[in-house]
């Protein structure tokens, strides 16, 4: 089939044909509730098909995989193998094997809304976007699962990252997921594969400056299953904040300031101790920590309303959340700082 261009879904005979791109490792626990979202649209069937990229799974991936195409048999689910096992290998064998005019990602640690493939379509037609995506909505089990949901969705934890809590549709510099045109990818080229995390900023920092636009609109609603330790926690915002160096580089700027904000100030943070330490002035630690340690105490307390349990936690997730990225950005400022 030839991807059409039109993107007009008000019939099912004018929908065009969408691809649903997984890429996915190791997910059984979730993977039977996300892909069963996908294959529960209200979008056609018949202009649904599904690439489960799998990197090589060792659990029981594969098998729930089967299990939940076999039960759907309307919509084709092919599962592809991904030795190099990352996310970026994954979405190009996808991109690869695509037929559709508009590519979806959805991750195996999330859940789509029944009407999420329809609505991206509309947001697509009505806008004239070539990327759209909406808000993710974080859960978790446990009270640290609870605590990292809450602390991801607040703008205190993630600054300007407006998928994560803004409820007002308008034009942003990335989304979560996004549903893509496919002739982004011919134009701009597909994900790199260098970017273990990451990538999909790059992607749409790579879009924005060939003069593309990302629209966000709040009604395209997915359910994200957040990390339940803070060890897991502090791994994945390190890699963020170590990959992000990367993405600056390779675009030559930065899509938003935000970026930097974390790696200041950790860097603030050790210059203050180092200061203090040499001066033997121990108030001098305080003079980054300080206002670091009010806005963050202010921000939990905010944030734990009607959630008084959480709030133990929340200046923890907070710390770890900025600590860990501004590592992260620091060591790939080290790391990379000859490329």
């Amino acid at each position: 089939m030839t991807p059409s261009s039109h993107l007009d879904a008000s019939t099912p005979s004018a929908a065009p044909l969408i691809t649903v791109i997984m890429p996915i490792r190791n997910e059984a626990r979730y993977i039977a509730r996300s892909l069963g979202a996908v294959l529960a649209q209200d979008y056609p069937p018949s202009q649904v098909e599904v690439l489960v990229v799998d990197g090589m799974s060792t659990d029981e991936t594969r098998a729930i995989v089967g299990q939940a195409a076999a039960g759907a048999p309307r919509i084709p689910v092919a599962i592809l193998d991904n030795p190099a096992g990352t996310a970026p290998a994954a979405l190009n064998i996808g991109l690869r094997r695509a037929r559709g005019a508009v590519i979806v990602r959805v991750d195996g640690h999330c859940e789509i809304a029944p009407d999420y493939l329809r609505r991206c379509i509309e947001a697509l037609d009505a806008t004239g976007a070539d990327n759209v995506g909406g808000l993710q909505r974080a859960v978790a089990h446990g009270a640290v699962g609870r605590a990292i949901a809450l602390a991801t969705s607040s703008p205190f934890g993630v600054g300007g990252a407006r998928f994560h809590y803004d409820t007002q549709p308008g034009w942003v510099d990335t989304v979560y997921l996004g549903a893509y045109r496919r002739e982004v990818f011919d134009r701009i080229g597909g994900f790199d594969e260098e970017l273990v995390r990451n990538q999909d900023d790059e992607l749409n920092f790579r879009l924005t400056q060939a003069g593309g636009k990302i629209w966000l609109d709040p009604a395209i609603r997915s359910t994200y299953y957040s990390r339940a330790s803070l060890g897991r926690l502090w791994r994945q915002y390190y890699e963020y904040g170590f990959y992000k160096v990367r993405v600056i580089q390779k675009r030559g700027g930065v899509a938003a300031w935000r970026h930097l904000v974390p790696g200041a100030f950790v860097l603030s943070l050790i210059i203050s101790l180092l200061l203090a330490a040499l001066a033997r002035r121990p108030r001098w630690a305080l003079s980054a920590a300080g206002p670091y340690l009010l806005a963050n105490g202010a921000a939990s307390l905010a944030t734990a309303q009607g959630n008084p349990r959480m709030l133990p936690l929340l200046p923890l997730v907070y710390a770890i959340l900025h600590c860990a990225y501004g590592v992260g950005f620091l060591r790939g400022a080290w790391q990379w700082r000859n490329h």
